[in-house]
């Protein structure tokens, strides 16, 4: 009996260094990767980072000098931008709504135990995949190619990325339902959008809106972003006003303001709702 505790603590103690080994060995490889990068990043920069890191912070002084000088022009300002906020909101709120609606369908899709077509599952998974691979600023850029610029390729591309992410989620919540109502309705002849309507999104709809509310306030700012390649909404008006320079650095303050304040605003009511939800789930 000693010798097979002594041959089991060898062995553990052998797996606990091996581990340790491969695991210094790829935080090694990481940091090797990351330091040549960065080499590569810099070398091909017009200037130098460690030249430039001493003018960080000198965009950000000329914008707060100006926004203070001009601070009496501020409201108006704001008033004038409200628009392109409203603007950007509904991009975010529609995207939201069409992404949430084909998450919802693709996930059922793909799901063990719940797919319409079992063997297309991992079709379906490739395609949600697919879907959250490709950053929306691509999406939108090929969009704004073909479509022109606006807030409908802004509201293509974040609504196939969300989609694409929501899908994944969703479909992590539906594994978890409990089968037994969906059992229930295919013995009484039900079809397979009854059953999925009926036994199963009254299970998962708390988590389901919770992820989407998570979700739009990631897609407000990803609107916002989105205005920089020609998308509309209060993005494209910031990116004009950076672009002028001195002299329009109070609009951009103004701007910052509106989004800055956008975006809190709804993620504390998002969290509130999402708390509600989930404490509703849980009792």
């Amino acid at each position: 009996m000693p010798k097979t505790v002594d041959s089991i603590q060898t062995s553990y103690m052998a797996q606990v260094r091996r581990r340790r080994l491969y695991g210094g060995l790829t935080l090694l490889i990481f940091v090797l990767l990351m330091v040549s990068g960065f080499n590569i990043a810099d070398g091909r920069n017009a200037g130098g980072f460690w030249d430039g890191l001493g003018n960080i912070g000198d965009y950000p002084a000329d914008v707060l000098s100006e926004a203070w000088e001009k601070r009496a022009a501020l409201p108006g300002l704001m008033v004038k931008f409200f628009p392109a906020l409203i603007e950007t909101v509904n991009i975010a709120a529609v995207s939201t709504l069409i992404g949430a609606t084909a998450g919802l369908v693709l996930s059922l899709l793909a799901t063990r135990g719940l797919a319409r077509w079992p063997r297309l599952i991992p079709v379906f998974r490739r395609v949600m995949d697919l879907m959250r691979a490709i950053p929306e600023i691509v999406i939108a850029l090929m969009l704004i190619f073909v479509l022109g610029g606006g807030p409908v390729p802004a509201m293509i591309a974040i609504a196939i990325h969300t989609a694409g992410a929501l899908g994944k989620m969703f479909s992590e919540v539906a594994e978890n339902a409990d089968l037994k109502p969906v059992e229930g309705l295919a013995s009484t002849g039900a079809t397979w959008a009854q059953r999925m309507w009926l036994g199963v999104v009254p299970q998962v709809a708390p988590n389901y809106i919770s992820y989407a509310l998570l979700r739009f306030e990631i897609n407000i700012r990803a609107s916002a972003i989105l205005g920089f390649v020609g998308a509309g909404g209060l993005g494209y008006e910031l990116r004009n006003a950076m672009a002028w320079g001195p002299g329009r650095f109070g609009e951009a303050a103004a701007i910052f303001i509106l989004l800055f304040g956008t975006i809190v605003a709804f993620d504390q009511l998002s969290s509130r709702y999402r708390n509600r939800l989930t404490e509703g789930y849980g009792q």
